[in-house]
């Protein structure tokens, strides 16, 4: 059976009332509290109605107002639908609850998303840098990050 995710929203409402969560309409997804992430994403992908085994892509994003997001892609072989989740934090408070440990695959894409954007996930097994030096400061795909002139006394090619 195909569940839309304004259903699975209304679903996920009426058995977590104590998260906030709301949906967006115009592009179609679940919005969820950043430190509720790992108890949605147990439901979805344990209980019969959703299972949602796979998470395709999970991606950070500046969205040049002050805040970070962290927008999950889910996909459910057993019933062959998706959904959308998504999480928006401040970017001086960017905490968001892992999900490494419900999907493996979100082991490099949140430390993709802590290297770049500077966005923390609480509970992750390994976060470190993964494609910036460990010495590396600031967090590249923040929308008012400055290239630094010299790393490490050579000049930064830009």
């Amino acid at each position: 059976m195909l569940l839309s995710s304004a259903l699975i929203f209304e679903q996920l409402n009426a058995t977590f009332p104590e998260v906030e969560l709301s949906y967006d309409e115009a592009v179609p997804c679940v919005i969820v509290e950043p430190m509720a992430m790992k108890k949605i994403a147990l439901q979805l992908r344990d209980a019969k109605p959703y299972c949602f085994d796979s998470l395709m892509c999970l991606s950070g994003v500046d969205n040049a107002d002050g805040t970070l997001g962290v927008v999950y892609h889910l996909y459910s072989f057993k019933h062959n639908h998706k959904l959308t989740l998504k999480t928006i934090v401040q970017k001086d408070e960017a905490k968001v609850e892992s999900v490494e440990k419900v999907w493996r695959t979100a082991d490099w894409h949140e430390r993709e998303a802590f290297d770049l954007l500077g966005i923390e996930f609480v509970g992750h097994r390994n976060l470190r840098r993964i494609l910036m030096p460990y010495d590396w400061e600031g967090f590249p795909l923040q929308k008012d990050y400055k290239v630094p002139e010299f790393y490490n006394g050579i000049k930064v090619p830009y």
